[in-house]
């Protein structure tokens, strides 16, 4: 199964420093690198404005969505919160090709 998981940044986010300069960042990224070599993001990242950040993940449920995403540690500082996590069917995809 497929879902949209939209994200917010918060909590103790340095709104001056640059996504790769917040605290903990090496921790984060190594951690995200991971769940793209799982197979479990496919696409992910911020969108317009900065606040927001969007992931496709493919997962078996919600819950195991929330349970893997609450294992980073910027969620567990409160510097990311996830917002949302729907159910999406894919349909189109012009990545792969598929129809």
């Amino acid at each position: 199964m497929h879902f949209a998981v939209r994200l917010e940044r918060g909590g103790p986010w340095d709104w001056s420093r640059d996504l790769r300069d917040q605290d903990g960042w090496p921790e984060h990224a190594r951690f995200m690198d991971s769940l793209v070599d799982d197979g479990f993001i496919l696409l992910g990242g911020p969108l317009a404005g900065g606040r927001e950040v969007l992931h496709i993940v493919s997962a078996p449920s919600e819950h195991a969505v929330r349970h893997r995403l609450e294992q980073d540690n910027w969620h567990q500082n409160g510097m990311l919160r996830i917002t949302s996590v729907e159910h999406w069917t894919i349909l189109l995809d012009g990545l792969t090709g598929t129809r």
